[in-house]
């Protein structure tokens, strides 16, 4: 069996080029998550996802922004205030989130049974 790679595959105008995060994208589903329940602030959102920089953080909520999944909102007080919170489209991925940690609850010891089978053909 031949696998044959079809030109449009990776055609520009696929609609798989336009994704807004990798299944292996692990902060925006987390964010995804941290916003479930409402709107949280920048810091807030750096409690839970304590081990993600504030720099990757910041290009993760942008790239969320920009993609129309959350929105951010800039409050005119002293000192200012910026929440941000899930839009219709991005509470729409919640069921996909779910999905992807439903598989990884259920695959989780094949998972780690092959990394370590991996991991000890390479040491």
């Amino acid at each position: 069996m031949t696998l044959r790679l079809d030109a449009d595959m990776f055609d520009p105008s696929c609609p798989s080029s336009v994704v807004p995060f990798q299944i292996g994208d692990k902060w925006t589903g987390m964010v995804v998550l941290c916003l479930e329940h409402g709107p949280r602030r920048f810091s807030e959102l750096r409690v839970p996802l304590r081990t993600v920089t504030p720099k990757v953080l910041t290009e993760t909520l942008r790239a969320m922004e920009r993609d129309g999944l959350i929105a951010r909102t800039a409050y005119d007080e002293n000192p200012p205030r910026v929440e941000y919170a899930l839009t219709a489209l991005g509470r729409s991925l919640l069921t996909l989130v779910e999905a992807a940690r439903s598989w990884t609850r259920e695959n989780m010891s094949e998972l780690l049974a092959a990394r370590r089978s991996h991991d000890s053909r390479l040491s």
